[in-house]
Protein backbone atom coordinates (compact mmCIF):
# COMPACT_ATOMS: atom_id res chain seq x y z
CA UNK A 1 0.00 0.00 0.00
CA UNK A 2 1.02 3.63 -0.52
CA UNK A 3 1.58 5.78 2.58
CA UNK A 4 2.84 9.26 3.45
CA UNK A 5 5.81 9.31 5.78
CA UNK A 6 8.39 11.76 7.16
CA UNK A 7 11.72 10.48 5.83
CA UNK A 8 15.17 11.62 6.94
CA UNK A 9 17.60 11.46 4.01
CA UNK A 10 20.44 13.62 5.32
CA UNK A 11 21.41 14.55 8.87
CA UNK A 12 21.33 18.29 9.62
CA UNK A 13 23.32 19.49 12.63
CA UNK A 14 21.46 22.73 13.32
CA UNK A 15 18.14 24.43 12.66
CA UNK A 16 15.99 26.15 11.84
CA UNK A 17 14.60 22.90 10.49
CA UNK A 18 11.58 24.69 9.07
CA UNK A 19 14.02 26.13 6.51
CA UNK A 20 16.39 23.19 5.93
CA UNK A 21 13.54 20.61 6.03
CA UNK A 22 15.57 17.51 6.96
CA UNK A 23 12.35 15.50 7.14
CA UNK A 24 10.78 15.13 3.70
CA UNK A 25 7.14 14.08 3.49
CA UNK A 26 7.37 11.24 0.97
CA UNK A 27 5.11 8.63 -0.59
CA UNK A 28 6.41 5.18 0.31
CA UNK A 29 5.42 1.63 -0.46
CA UNK A 30 4.52 -0.39 2.65
CA UNK A 31 4.55 -4.18 2.38
CA UNK A 32 1.85 -6.20 4.21
CA UNK A 33 2.59 -7.67 7.65
CA UNK A 34 4.40 -10.99 7.76
CA UNK A 35 4.36 -13.64 10.49
CA UNK A 36 4.45 -12.06 13.93
CA UNK A 37 3.79 -8.58 12.51
CA UNK A 38 0.97 -6.05 12.65
CA UNK A 39 -0.27 -3.31 10.32
CA UNK A 40 -1.09 -0.22 12.41
CA UNK A 41 -2.88 2.97 11.40
CA UNK A 42 -1.19 5.79 13.31
CA UNK A 43 -3.30 7.98 15.57
CA UNK A 44 -0.64 10.22 17.12
CA UNK A 45 3.14 10.34 17.43
CA UNK A 46 5.29 12.31 19.87
CA UNK A 47 8.26 14.52 18.97
CA UNK A 48 11.11 13.35 21.19
CA UNK A 49 14.77 14.32 21.65
CA UNK A 50 15.67 10.78 20.55
CA UNK A 51 14.24 11.67 17.13
CA UNK A 52 16.02 15.02 17.18
CA UNK A 53 19.35 13.36 17.97
CA UNK A 54 19.01 11.26 14.81
CA UNK A 55 18.20 14.34 12.74
CA UNK A 56 21.28 16.18 14.04
CA UNK A 57 23.63 13.18 13.81
CA UNK A 58 24.19 12.80 17.55
CA UNK A 59 22.83 9.24 17.23
CA UNK A 60 23.61 8.20 13.65
CA UNK A 61 21.26 5.72 12.00
CA UNK A 62 21.21 4.18 8.51
CA UNK A 63 19.58 6.48 5.97
CA UNK A 64 17.13 7.03 4.43
CA UNK A 65 14.96 6.39 7.48
CA UNK A 66 11.26 6.85 8.21
CA UNK A 67 11.53 8.53 11.60
CA UNK A 68 9.40 8.41 14.77
CA UNK A 69 9.27 6.00 17.70
CA UNK A 70 6.63 7.15 20.24
CA UNK A 71 3.06 6.59 19.09
CA UNK A 72 -0.43 5.24 19.44
CA UNK A 73 -2.37 3.54 16.69
CA UNK A 74 -5.17 1.22 15.68
CA UNK A 75 -4.54 -2.33 14.53
CA UNK A 76 -5.71 -2.84 10.95
CA UNK A 77 -4.36 -6.30 10.10
CA UNK A 78 -2.33 -8.99 11.83
CA UNK A 79 0.06 -11.54 10.37
CA UNK A 80 0.10 -15.22 11.17
CA UNK A 81 0.94 -16.23 14.73
CA UNK A 82 -0.17 -12.92 16.29
CA UNK A 83 -2.39 -13.45 19.33
CA UNK A 84 -1.74 -10.45 21.59
CA UNK A 85 -3.70 -7.90 19.52
CA UNK A 86 -6.60 -7.96 17.06
CA UNK A 87 -7.90 -5.68 14.29
CA UNK A 88 -9.72 -2.62 15.61
CA UNK A 89 -7.77 -2.57 18.88
CA UNK A 90 -5.99 0.60 20.04
CA UNK A 91 -2.34 0.12 20.98
CA UNK A 92 0.63 2.03 22.32
CA UNK A 93 3.81 1.31 20.38
CA UNK A 94 7.10 0.43 22.11
CA UNK A 95 10.41 1.27 20.46
CA UNK A 96 12.39 -1.78 21.57
CA UNK A 97 10.54 -4.97 20.63
CA UNK A 98 11.58 -7.86 22.85
CA UNK A 99 12.18 -11.31 21.41
CA UNK A 100 11.41 -13.05 24.71
CA UNK A 101 14.24 -15.56 24.26
CA UNK A 102 17.60 -13.80 24.69
CA UNK A 103 19.34 -13.62 28.07
CA UNK A 104 18.10 -10.10 29.01
CA UNK A 105 14.53 -10.99 28.05
CA UNK A 106 14.62 -14.19 30.10
CA UNK A 107 16.01 -12.19 33.03
CA UNK A 108 12.99 -9.88 32.92
CA UNK A 109 14.89 -7.01 31.25
CA UNK A 110 13.24 -6.72 27.81
CA UNK A 111 14.48 -3.15 27.34
CA UNK A 112 17.92 -4.70 26.78
CA UNK A 113 16.69 -7.29 24.26
CA UNK A 114 19.68 -8.16 22.09
CA UNK A 115 17.83 -8.98 18.83
CA UNK A 116 15.52 -5.98 19.36
CA UNK A 117 18.35 -3.52 19.83
CA UNK A 118 20.30 -5.14 17.01
CA UNK A 119 17.38 -4.76 14.59
CA UNK A 120 16.90 -1.13 15.65
CA UNK A 121 20.56 -0.35 14.97
CA UNK A 122 20.26 -1.76 11.45
CA UNK A 123 16.95 -0.02 10.71
CA UNK A 124 15.15 -3.36 10.39
CA UNK A 125 12.15 -4.99 12.06
CA UNK A 126 12.55 -7.63 14.77
CA UNK A 127 11.69 -10.40 12.31
CA UNK A 128 14.41 -9.14 9.99
CA UNK A 129 14.47 -7.04 6.85
CA UNK A 130 12.44 -4.02 5.76
CA UNK A 131 8.81 -3.36 4.85
CA UNK A 132 9.31 0.17 3.51
CA UNK A 133 10.59 1.18 0.07
CA UNK A 134 10.47 3.96 -2.49
CA UNK A 135 10.91 3.32 -6.21
CA UNK A 136 12.37 -0.08 -5.34
CA UNK A 137 14.95 1.31 -2.89
CA UNK A 138 14.88 0.29 0.76
CA UNK A 139 13.80 2.80 3.42
CA UNK A 140 14.90 2.02 6.98
CA UNK A 141 12.62 1.74 10.01
CA UNK A 142 13.24 3.89 13.09
CA UNK A 143 13.20 1.78 16.25
CA UNK A 144 10.91 -0.72 14.57
CA UNK A 145 8.07 1.84 14.62
CA UNK A 146 8.54 4.66 12.05
CA UNK A 147 5.76 6.55 13.77
CA UNK A 148 5.77 9.66 11.56
CA UNK A 149 3.86 7.70 8.94
CA UNK A 150 0.18 7.25 8.18
CA UNK A 151 0.56 3.47 8.55
CA UNK A 152 3.35 1.19 9.74
CA UNK A 153 4.13 -2.49 9.88
CA UNK A 154 5.62 -3.34 13.26
CA UNK A 155 6.43 -6.40 15.30
CA UNK A 156 3.52 -7.63 17.39
CA UNK A 157 5.94 -7.35 20.30
CA UNK A 158 5.95 -3.58 19.79
CA UNK A 159 2.18 -3.39 20.44
CA UNK A 160 0.59 -2.95 23.88
CA UNK A 161 -3.24 -2.79 24.02
CA UNK A 162 -4.54 0.32 25.81
CA UNK A 163 -8.33 -0.09 25.88
CA UNK A 164 -11.04 2.24 24.63
CA UNK A 165 -11.48 4.28 27.82
CA UNK A 166 -8.40 6.46 27.28
CA UNK A 167 -7.93 9.20 24.71
CA UNK A 168 -5.88 7.44 22.00
CA UNK A 169 -4.08 10.69 21.13
CA UNK A 170 -2.89 11.16 24.71
CA UNK A 171 -1.94 7.48 24.82
CA UNK A 172 0.89 8.16 22.37
CA UNK A 173 3.18 9.41 25.17
CA UNK A 174 3.00 6.14 27.12
CA UNK A 175 5.33 4.34 24.70
CA UNK A 176 8.38 6.50 25.44
CA UNK A 177 8.03 9.56 27.70
CA UNK A 178 5.95 7.83 30.37
CA UNK A 179 7.73 4.48 30.20
CA UNK A 180 11.13 6.11 30.40
CA UNK A 181 10.39 8.80 32.98
CA UNK A 182 8.08 6.99 35.38
CA UNK A 183 10.03 3.76 34.95
CA UNK A 184 13.32 5.44 35.85
CA UNK A 185 11.78 6.46 39.18
CA UNK A 186 9.84 3.35 40.17
CA UNK A 187 11.83 0.59 38.42
CA UNK A 188 15.43 1.77 38.15
CA UNK A 189 15.56 4.02 41.19
CA UNK A 190 12.91 2.20 43.25
CA UNK A 191 12.13 5.42 45.09
CA UNK A 192 10.65 4.90 48.54
CA UNK A 193 7.77 6.96 49.99
CA UNK A 194 9.14 9.97 51.84
CA UNK A 195 12.52 9.89 50.09
CA UNK A 196 13.80 13.11 48.51
CA UNK A 197 14.12 13.26 44.72
CA UNK A 198 15.74 15.54 42.15
CA UNK A 199 14.60 15.75 38.52
CA UNK A 200 17.15 17.38 36.18
CA UNK A 201 15.78 18.21 32.72
CA UNK A 202 12.05 18.87 32.30
CA UNK A 203 11.25 17.65 28.83
CA UNK A 204 8.52 15.07 28.29
CA UNK A 205 10.56 12.35 30.00
CA UNK A 206 11.65 14.49 32.94
CA UNK A 207 8.14 15.79 33.57
CA UNK A 208 6.84 12.21 33.42
CA UNK A 209 9.47 11.32 36.01
CA UNK A 210 8.22 14.17 38.19
CA UNK A 211 4.72 12.69 38.04
CA UNK A 212 6.17 9.28 38.81
CA UNK A 213 8.01 10.64 41.85
CA UNK A 214 4.77 12.19 43.10
CA UNK A 215 2.91 8.90 42.59
CA UNK A 216 5.69 7.06 44.45
CA UNK A 217 5.33 9.38 47.44
CA UNK A 218 8.69 11.15 47.16
CA UNK A 219 9.09 14.28 49.29
CA UNK A 220 10.59 16.79 48.81
CA UNK A 221 10.88 16.87 45.02
CA UNK A 222 13.24 19.40 43.45
CA UNK A 223 12.92 20.12 39.71
CA UNK A 224 15.77 21.65 37.69
CA UNK A 225 15.84 23.11 34.19
CA UNK A 226 17.22 26.14 32.35
CA UNK A 227 13.77 27.37 31.23
CA UNK A 228 11.67 29.24 33.79
CA UNK A 229 8.47 28.20 32.01
CA UNK A 230 9.33 24.54 32.63
CA UNK A 231 10.06 25.32 36.28
CA UNK A 232 6.68 27.02 36.63
CA UNK A 233 4.97 23.95 35.15
CA UNK A 234 6.90 21.68 37.52
CA UNK A 235 5.56 23.65 40.49
CA UNK A 236 2.05 23.46 39.08
CA UNK A 237 2.40 19.68 38.72
CA UNK A 238 3.52 19.23 42.33
CA UNK A 239 7.27 19.81 42.67
CA UNK A 240 8.03 21.23 46.12
CA UNK A 241 10.99 23.31 44.92
CA UNK A 242 12.52 24.44 41.63
CA UNK A 243 16.05 25.60 40.79
CA UNK A 244 17.33 27.10 37.56
CA UNK A 245 20.41 25.16 36.42
CA UNK A 246 21.99 28.39 35.18
CA UNK A 247 22.27 29.70 38.75
CA UNK A 248 25.87 29.60 39.97
CA UNK A 249 24.78 28.24 43.34
CA UNK A 250 22.31 25.64 41.97
CA UNK A 251 23.95 22.64 43.66
CA UNK A 252 24.37 24.47 46.98
CA UNK A 253 20.72 25.54 46.82
CA UNK A 254 19.54 21.96 46.21
CA UNK A 255 21.67 20.62 49.05
CA UNK A 256 20.31 23.33 51.33
CA UNK A 257 16.69 22.55 50.41
CA UNK A 258 17.20 18.84 51.04
CA UNK A 259 19.39 19.04 54.15
CA UNK A 260 22.58 17.74 52.55
CA UNK A 261 21.48 16.39 49.19
CA UNK A 262 18.78 14.20 47.70
CA UNK A 263 18.29 10.48 48.20
CA UNK A 264 17.62 10.01 44.48
CA UNK A 265 18.74 12.22 41.59
CA UNK A 266 17.50 11.66 38.03
CA UNK A 267 19.18 13.16 34.96
CA UNK A 268 17.16 13.48 31.75
CA UNK A 269 18.87 16.36 29.93
CA UNK A 270 21.43 14.20 28.14
CA UNK A 271 24.41 16.43 28.88
CA UNK A 272 27.57 16.14 30.96
CA UNK A 273 26.86 19.34 32.98
CA UNK A 274 23.40 18.00 33.86
CA UNK A 275 24.90 14.72 35.05
CA UNK A 276 27.54 16.57 37.05
CA UNK A 277 24.83 18.61 38.76
CA UNK A 278 22.73 15.53 39.52
CA UNK A 279 25.67 13.67 41.03
CA UNK A 280 26.90 16.67 43.02
CA UNK A 281 23.42 17.17 44.51
CA UNK A 282 23.10 13.53 45.63
CA UNK A 283 23.62 12.88 49.32
CA UNK A 284 26.04 10.40 50.88
CA UNK A 285 24.65 6.91 50.34
CA UNK A 286 22.33 8.21 47.65
CA UNK A 287 21.53 7.04 44.12
CA UNK A 288 22.04 8.94 40.87
CA UNK A 289 20.13 7.64 37.83
CA UNK A 290 20.62 8.81 34.25
CA UNK A 291 18.29 8.22 31.33
CA UNK A 292 19.86 10.99 29.24
CA UNK A 293 21.42 10.24 25.86
CA UNK A 294 24.42 12.54 25.31
CA UNK A 295 26.73 12.46 22.30
CA UNK A 296 28.61 9.12 22.19
CA UNK A 297 31.95 10.94 22.50
CA UNK A 298 31.00 12.82 25.67
CA UNK A 299 32.89 11.76 28.81
CA UNK A 300 31.75 12.40 32.37
CA UNK A 301 34.62 13.06 34.84
CA UNK A 302 33.89 11.20 38.06
CA UNK A 303 35.60 11.53 41.42
CA UNK A 304 35.92 7.80 41.92
CA UNK A 305 36.75 8.13 45.63
CA UNK A 306 33.23 9.38 46.37
CA UNK A 307 31.74 6.10 45.16
CA UNK A 308 33.52 4.24 47.95
CA UNK A 309 33.83 6.81 50.71
CA UNK A 310 30.20 7.92 50.35
CA UNK A 311 28.72 4.56 49.27
CA UNK A 312 27.20 6.11 46.18
CA UNK A 313 25.19 4.28 43.52
CA UNK A 314 25.06 5.28 39.84
CA UNK A 315 22.55 3.62 37.51
CA UNK A 316 21.69 3.86 33.86
CA UNK A 317 18.04 3.53 32.88
CA UNK A 318 16.89 2.57 29.38
CA UNK A 319 13.14 2.76 28.72
CA UNK A 320 12.78 3.04 32.48
CA UNK A 321 13.95 -0.55 33.03
CA UNK A 322 10.40 -1.42 32.06
CA UNK A 323 8.53 -4.53 31.09
CA UNK A 324 6.15 -2.75 28.69
CA UNK A 325 3.41 -5.40 28.71
CA UNK A 326 3.30 -5.09 32.50
CA UNK A 327 4.05 -1.40 33.01
CA UNK A 328 2.01 0.39 30.34
CA UNK A 329 -1.29 -1.07 31.68
CA UNK A 330 -0.20 -0.08 35.20
CA UNK A 331 0.63 3.48 34.18
CA UNK A 332 -2.59 3.78 32.17
CA UNK A 333 -4.43 2.64 35.31
CA UNK A 334 -2.73 5.37 37.34
CA UNK A 335 -3.68 7.86 34.62
CA UNK A 336 -7.32 6.79 34.78
CA UNK A 337 -7.24 7.18 38.57
CA UNK A 338 -5.92 10.74 38.26
CA UNK A 339 -2.57 9.87 39.83
CA UNK A 340 -0.52 10.26 36.65
CA UNK A 341 -1.94 13.25 34.71
CA UNK A 342 0.27 12.90 31.66
CA UNK A 343 -2.28 14.82 29.57
CA UNK A 344 -0.90 17.98 31.22
CA UNK A 345 2.47 17.33 29.55
CA UNK A 346 1.08 17.46 26.00
CA UNK A 347 1.79 20.62 24.02
CA UNK A 348 0.90 21.46 20.42
CA UNK A 349 -0.97 19.04 18.17
CA UNK A 350 0.54 19.33 14.70
CA UNK A 351 -0.07 18.01 11.22
CA UNK A 352 2.51 15.77 9.58
CA UNK A 353 3.40 18.54 7.12
CA UNK A 354 4.41 20.79 10.06
CA UNK A 355 6.89 18.32 11.52
CA UNK A 356 10.09 20.25 10.79
CA UNK A 357 8.76 23.36 12.56
CA UNK A 358 7.77 21.07 15.43
CA UNK A 359 11.37 19.98 15.83
CA UNK A 360 12.42 23.64 15.96
CA UNK A 361 10.11 24.03 18.97
CA UNK A 362 11.62 20.94 20.57
CA UNK A 363 15.20 22.09 19.97
CA UNK A 364 14.45 25.49 21.51
CA UNK A 365 13.13 23.94 24.70
CA UNK A 366 10.02 26.09 24.45
CA UNK A 367 7.47 23.34 23.92
CA UNK A 368 6.02 20.52 25.92
CA UNK A 369 5.42 17.08 24.38
CA UNK A 370 4.19 18.10 20.95
CA UNK A 371 2.31 15.48 18.94
CA UNK A 372 1.75 14.77 15.28
CA UNK A 373 -1.94 13.87 15.03
CA UNK A 374 -3.08 11.92 11.99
Amino acid sequence: MKIRSAVLREMVAEGPFADSKPLVISELELAPPGPGEVLVKMIAAGLCHSDLSVITGVRPRPLPMALGHEASGEVVEVGSGVDNVRPGQKVALVFVPSCGHCSPCMEGRPALCEPGNGANGKGELLQGGHRLSQAGATVNHHCGVSAFSEYAVVSARSCIPIGDDIDPVEAAVFGCAVLTGVGAVVNTGQVRPGASALIVGLGGVGLSALLGALAAGANPIVAVDVHDSKLDLALALGATHVVNARDADAVARIRELTKGGVDYAFEFAGSVPAMQLAYAATRRGGTTVTAGLPHPNDQWPLQQLSLTAEERTIKGSYIGSCIPARDIPRYVGLYRAGKLPVNRLIGEKLKLDDINAGFDRLASGSGLRDLIVF
